[in-house]
């Protein structure tokens, strides 16, 4: 079993049904959910937008290998109404999911990148993330997250 973070996001619709709806897909379709951080209300990161978002972040432990855990975040995307998801331009969505750490592993591919190259640039990420894991460690900088400044 691998232990794996992810962070949600939404800014459309019923944001905290929308999360709540993807923390169950996760947790029947990926693995054992451990924890969930609280909710965050945040500013639109990296596009303009009249809609704040929510997120949260999750740890689960899982049997997916990364790319499986990669299909099946992007097919529970899909299934709760998410139509597009571009990696150059962001907009408003129903739901994101994004694949932050997969224990220590290091991956580097086309279609995916793990530790999540941007996380450690987004408070949207790492205050969530910190709640449910104030020790963890980054495994390519050996850094603590809770050094990050926001």
């Amino acid at each position: 079993m691998a232990l794996i973070y992810l962070s949600i996001g939404t800014n459309l619709g019923n944001k905290s049904q929308n999360l709540n709806d993807a923390i169950a897909e996760l947790s029947f379709k990926v693995g054992n959910l451990l924890k969930v951080s609280g909710f965050y209300e945040t500013e639109p990161w990296g596009f303009e937008s009249k809609h704040r978002f929510l997120n949260a972040v999750v740890l689960l432990d899982t049997r997916l290998l990364p790319l499986q855990l990669l299909a099946e975040t992007q097919q529970i995307e899909r299934n709760l109404g998410r139509t597009s998801k571009t990696e150059d331009i962001y907009s408003d969505r129903l739901i994101d999911i994004d694949i932050l750490l997969y224990d220590n592993l290091i991956v580097d591919l086309p279609q995916l990148k793990i530790p999540h190259p941007l996380m450690t640039e987004r408070d949207f990420v790492i205050r969530p993330l910190l709640q449910i894991a104030p020790d963890l460690v980054h495994p390519v900088t050996g850094a603590g997250f809770s050094d990050l400044k926001f």
